[in-house]
């Protein structure tokens, strides 16, 4: 009997000081580390305007849609770009109803861009991404949107592809991934550019 006793309450000094150290300790330093090395990161990576309110995420994708915007890939999470209902379409390469999106994904985006026919579309235009939360696109999406845009908002196309160029970002340490363009930041320096004259 003395022995359970004194096992017992080892077991639970035990599971005391373990829950102190895992679920109140560590969590705080981890925390604690967060905020002093990489405070960016560790609060969202949160993306504020001039005016200082927050607008979005460099993490997540916004719908943006509008001639003067750039158009980010398509989403199926929840009824689009619903961060709380990420996820794709689990639509397999022989489904019917994922080939006829695509047909109509690529004609609107050739309609709404002003583009011939013949011209190939980057395959992040027209498909949803795995999450649907995507914030980047290519950069060759980016820039066959750039004269919609820059016509939109009545500035030089060479501006455009200069702000799509500074919204580039490339993969950890350039391993694993083509660069991507970041379409709230780009939004958001355009929204930022001064208005042009006259």
């Amino acid at each position: 009997m003395k022995t359970l006793l004194l096992d017992l309450k080892t077991s639970i000094i035990a599971t005391i000081v373990l829950a102190i150290v895992c679920s109140g300790l560590y969590p705080l330093v981890v925390w604690g580390i967060g905020q002093v090395i990489f405070p960016y990161q560790a609060n969202g990576s949160l993306i504020e305007a001039k005016d200082g309110t927050i607008v979005g995420s460099a993490l997540l994708a916004q719908g943006f849609s509008g001639e003067k915007y750039f158009h980010p890939r398509p989403s199926s999470a929840g009824t689009g770009y619903d961060p709380t209902s990420s996820g794709g379409s689990n639509l397999g390469p022989t489904s019917q109803k994922l080939i006829d999106q695509i047909k109509q994904n690529v004609e609107a985006y050739r309609k709404e861009n002003g583009l011939a026919d013949n011209v190939l579309v980057p395959a992040d235009a027209v498909t949803n991404s795995g999450s649907g939360l995507d914030p980047h696109i290519s950069g060759e999406n980016a820039l066959l949107q750039a004269s919609r845009v820059a016509k939109a908002r009545n500035l030089d196309v060479a501006v455009v592809k200069k702000a799509i160029q500074d919204a580039t970002e490339n993969s950890f340490l350039r391993i694993g991934g083509e660069p991507g363009v970041n379409v709230l930041k780009l939004n958001l320096a355009l929204d930022n550019q001064p208005s042009p004259a006259g």
